[in-house]
């Protein structure tokens, strides 16, 4: 398959050893600057990939990120960052690395180069025709992750990906696609740049609009997240105040009797 790997071009920019510190930072930022731009240009298809997402889970599906490397870890911090921030149970959004857990700090050699494997951790968390898979890869062209959605097509499970070069074939493979062509890296082929990056909004955007669309947000408010430290208990006393009229003493009661924001309101409003 032939098509143009633009994370693998070379940087438009020459003789980085011979930078400033300043002239580095500043030509970083320039084009990291960019990302949301071509973000912006992939809104439909995120659009797609997330009703697609609410559309599973309201059926009682899960959502599980697969990917190797810098794409995986960024999978499985997306996924760890639901259940506190919207309440939810732990299983329900899901962040699988190729090579396992030990590979979320050190790379595991020769892990992303396994097409077997992603369908073999996903069967060991029962998937089924209810949830959706989202393969993560910069490139597009891991073996683990077109492995891995390949096989769930084959099992009618529903397949988003995220990847930055167009034509790519997870791009092709995945019924939901979202492509964000970034371009050249700052540093040639470094794509936990802005490549990382890219997935990292992508990923925010899929999480977060999920969650308002299953009622985990209340106005504005993180109304069920999980009270797991005392910032966050603050928090969560001041967003009482906002919405019943009681003063930090009560609101902190009512939280403490009934575990989250929304249940302390509800049941103050009863």
């Amino acid at each position: 398959m032939n098509f143009i790997k633009t994370t693998e071009q070379s940087s438009k920019y020459e003789h980085l050893e011979k930078m400033s510190v300043a002239d580095l930072l500043f030509n970083i930022n320039s084009e990291d600057k960019t990302v949301p731009l071509a973000v912006e240009k992939a809104l439909p298809q995120i659009a797609a990939l997330v009703t697609k997402t609410v559309e599973k889970m309201k059926l009682g599906g899960r959502l599980f990120y697969i990917g190797a490397g810098t794409s995986g870890r960024l999978g499985i911090v997306d996924a760890s960052e639901c259940p506190p921030t919207f309440g939810v149970q732990f299983d329900l959004v899901n962040g699988i690395i190729a090579g396992g857990d030990k590979a979320i700090r050190r790379a595991v050699e020769n892990a992303e180069d396994n097409t077997t494997q992603a369908w073999v951790d996903l069967q060991e968390q029962n998937i089924s025709e209810n949830d959706i898979v989202i393969g993560i890869a910069a490139s597009g062209t891991t073996p683990y992750v077109i492995g891995g959605l390949e096989k769930c097509n084959e099992n009618n499970i529903s397949t988003g990906s995220i990847s930055c070069n167009d034509g790519s074939p997870i791009g092709l493979i995945a019924k939901f696609p979202v492509v964000v062509v970034v371009g050249p890296e700052f540093v040639t082929g470094s794509s936990r740049m802005k490549a990382g990056t890219a997935q990292k909004l992508v990923l925010n955007m899929i999480s977060t609009a999920t969650m308002i669309q299953l009622g985990k947000v209340k106005g504005n408010k993180m109304v069920d997240m999980q009270l797991s430290n005392d910032k966050l208990v603050d928090r969560g006393v001041k967003m009482i105040m906002g919405e019943i009229p009681v003063n930090y003493e009560i609101a902190a009661a009512l939280l403490k009797e009934f575990g989250s924001v929304r249940n302390a309101v509800d049941q103050y409003n009863k």
